[in-house]
């Protein structure tokens, strides 16, 4: 069946007609399409730029579970999705017309004991990670996912996992795979190290300071808050009444949160939504991320393209271009006005089909 579609594209609140041929996007009639949405937004499929398909509470899972994630996230117009680490091999569910598409980092590359249990690659020797980031870049989608820092319970308090040197050679090995690297991070101290060696990205990001503000803009470093997330930490505080420190670091840095983000965007850093779905928040919340960006300074068509167009071109993924992949959602109302609408499209196009 060929279809049909009429309505506004965003940023630029233009008409647009399109039809689907083949599971593709044409800007060419074609006689005879059936029209399936006439009046309202048509935007490319929403993209949640963290979150983890495959990833439990206590890690791997079953892949009918993992399924059922991405599609709680196809639902909601997802359709692009930045896995950022994950213990169970997700391949097979490329070859799944009804689920979104997803870029996978492959797995979360950490130290013994400096990352979530049965999460990660844990690396006994920090000499090993550029071997081991290079066998991860042939393995994911284009993305490498580094745990730039996490308690070390020795001193009781966040702490980097890896040393500048290794860091360079890790994301220089990377970068000669074709691939980007992004990492976890909380705290100060684990950014300049990062951010010099030429990391690509860094999640989280709430110990952000001027000082790395600045080097994030010197080698073009894009961010991805997941704020939803962040309101995370003071339970995690609460929970770690064993490391006083570590526990007032915590929530310090998510009382500064709001302030630093809003100062890196005001500066001119790249920031793209991820809601860092998968173990303490559930799928589907891109909608609530999208939101909690505009908390930061971001203007509503900002921030719906930093979970859509700009997210796409900063993926290497395309729009409503001619010739596209038809993964796109439509509304009837304004998606810019509010979770309410985002989180409920009225039509879902995925690989040219309706859901």
């Amino acid at each position: 069946m060929h279809c049909h579609l009429r309505g506004l594209t965003l940023p630029e609140e233009a008409e647009v007609e399109l039809w689907i041929v083949g599971g593709q996007i044409s800007a060419e009639p074609v006689a005879g399409a059936q029209t399936i949405f006439d009046g309202g937004w048509i935007l490319p499929g929403l993209v949640d730029a963290h979150c983890h398909v495959g990833l439990g509470e206590h890690g791997a899972i079953e892949l009918d579970e993992a399924a059922a994630q991405a599609a709680t996230e196809r639902d909601v117009g997802a359709l692009l999705l930045r896995d950022c680490g994950s213990p169970t091999d997700t391949r097979s569910l490329d070859g799944r017309a009804d689920l979104p598409r997803i870029i996978r980092a492959g797995r979360h590359l950490a130290r013994p004991r400096r990352y979530t249990r049965n999460f990660a690659i844990e690396l006994d020797d920090e000499a090993q990670l550029p071997q081991v980031v290079a066998e991860q870049a042939l393995r994911g989608d284009g993305w490498v996912k580094l745990v730039g820092d996490w308690i070390d319970r020795q001193i009781g308090d966040l702490a980097p996992l890896w040393s500048d040197d290794i860091l360079k050679a890790a994301i220089d090995a990377a970068h000669a795979h074709g691939a980007r690297v992004t990492a976890h991070v909380f705290g100060e101290d684990a950014l300049p190290g990062l951010i010099s060696a030429g990391i690509d990205c860094i999640e989280h990001g709430t110990g952000l300071t001027e000082d790395t503000i600045a080097l994030m803009l010197e080698h073009d470093t894009a961010l991805v808050p997941t704020l939803i997330n962040i309101e995370n930490f003071p339970g995690i505080a609460d929970s770690a009444t064993r490391f006083p420190t570590y526990a007032a670091h915590m929530r310090d840095l998510y009382a500064q949160c709001h302030r630093r983000m809003a100062a890196a965007w005001d500066a001119g850093v790249r920031v793209y939504a991820g809601t860092d779905a998968g173990t303490m928040v559930a799928h589907g919340r891109i909608a609530d991320e999208v939101e909690a960006l505009k908390g930061i300074g971001m203007s509503p068509t900002e921030a719906l393209g930093a979970a859509c167009w700009d997210a796409r071109r900063w993926l290497g993924r395309p729009g409503l271009d001619h010739g596209a992949a038809a993964d796109l959602v439509c509304y009837t109302e304004d998606p810019r006005r509010g979770p309410g609408v985002l989180s409920r499209p009225d039509l879902v196009v995925l690989r040219g089909q309706p859901f």
